[in-house]
Formats: C-alpha cells, structure tokens, sequence
C-alpha cells in the first residue's frame, strides 16, 4: 500500500495522476522520446513496439483517452519485462477504472474520494452510495464505497461491495487484495492469504501484498509452532 495504507483498494491512485505522467516522461529522456500517439491506432501499436519509451507513451494515451475496452491491454502490460512499463500499466487501469463516461459523475467521484481523505466517512459513503445508484454497472462506484466501509470498520458492507466489485471486474486487483486486507482485520487469515494470492496472480507487482503475505504466513508458522 502507499503511505496512506489503503491504496490495494484505490483509494490513493486517481484519473488524473497518469495525467501527470505525460509530463514525467520527458523528463526521463528527452531527445529519446518518440512523439506521442497520435491516435488511438497509432497507441495500440507502440504497445506491441521494442522501444520502452513507445509503450509508456502508449500506455499514457491510452490511460487518458481510452476506455474500459482498453483494460485488458494494459493488464497484460502487468508482466512486461520492463519495471516501469508495468508501473505504467498499473496507474493506468486505475485511471481507467476510475472513469465513469459522466462528467456529472466524475465530479461526484472527486467530491467522495475528498470526503474520504478527509476521514469524513459518512459523507464518503452517501456520496458513493449516489454513484451506485445513479451508475451500477460501474465497478470504481463499489470500490470506492468498499473502501470507505473498510475504513469506517465495516468489514461486512466492505466485503459485500468488494463482491460487487468482482461481478463486474473480475481482475480488479484493488477489490481482490482489499478482501485480504479485510480478512485480516478479522484475523481470518486463510481466507486472507487466499485473497492476496488471487490479487497476485492478477498483479504481481504489489510489493505490499507479498509483504502481507509473508507477515501472515510467519504469524500462522508461530501458532503451529506453539502447538507443539
């Protein structure tokens, strides 16, 4: 997780930092750097391309003009041998994920996840809850509202909307390893490793999983341990 210790769920990876992105890019190489895509052929692809500097530019245009069609572009991206390709790759489904196609919903998206880093829970809920409503095919909308439950302690309503979630986004990482957060909580730590693990093999890249992992599996060593 980030410093915040819920980012597994989302909660700290918005629409707008692959913005920045694009920005960062030409500070890693400049004269390096191809020209950005200039459409959405031309994003798919550089994805395919040799040069690491074309399929980050890619993995940006796509993050900031794409759509949920493009998801399982970018999570094959997951695996790519590069480190920051697949870095890339992971805000940039975030970003996607966290779309709603609704400027009006946008906003509201904004106004819940303001609510949240505020710790003003119970705003953060209704908020989401609306989204829900008004949008329920929209997997972010349950997420986000998971997440706030998870914060609030919850853990029921946080794994009920966390189920949601993975009927509509069977590879959302962010549901599958916030469900390993929430087990854990629980201390029912099989079903937690089991979640992690899921999340793994989905995104192998989130360090902080394999370090809950390895926490539990220790813990769950010393009981056995003390049993004998």
């Amino acid at each position: 997780m980030a410093a915040s210790g819920f980012a597994y769920m989302g909660l700290s990876l918005s629409d707008s930092r692959i913005v920045l992105l694009a920005a960062a890019l030409t500070l890693v190489a400049p004269a390096a750097f191809p020209e950005p895509p200039r459409g959405r052929a031309q994003a798919l692809a550089a994805l395919a391309s040799t040069e690491t500097a074309a399929r980050l530019e890619a993995i940006v245009w796509l993050a900031n003009h794409g759509g949920m069609a493009d998801t399982a572009r970018l999570d094959a991206l997951l695996r790519d041998d590069n480190a920051l390709v697949r870095d890339y790759a992971e805000r940039g489904l975030w970003a996607l994920w966290s779309r709603t196609g609704d400027a009006a919903l946008d906003r509201l998206m904004a106004r819940g996840v303001e609510e949240m880093d505020a710790e003003n829970y119970r705003a953060a809920i209704a908020t989401f809850s609306e989204i829900v409503r008004r949008k329920p095919d929209f997997a972010e909308g349950w997420n986000k509202r998971a997440t706030v439950y998870y914060l609030a302690g919850e853990y029921a309503s946080s794994i009920a909307d966390c189920g949601e979630v993975l009927k509509r986004n069977a590879r959302h990482f962010g549901a599958l390893s916030g469900l390993g957060l929430i087990y854990t909580q629980l201390e029912r730590y099989d079903e937690a490793l089991a979640w992690y693990r899921k999340a793994l093999e989905v995104n192998p890249n989130m360090l902080g999983v394999e370090f809950n992992i390895k926490s539990i599996e220790r813990r769950l060593e010393e009981k056995r341990g003390k049993r004998t």
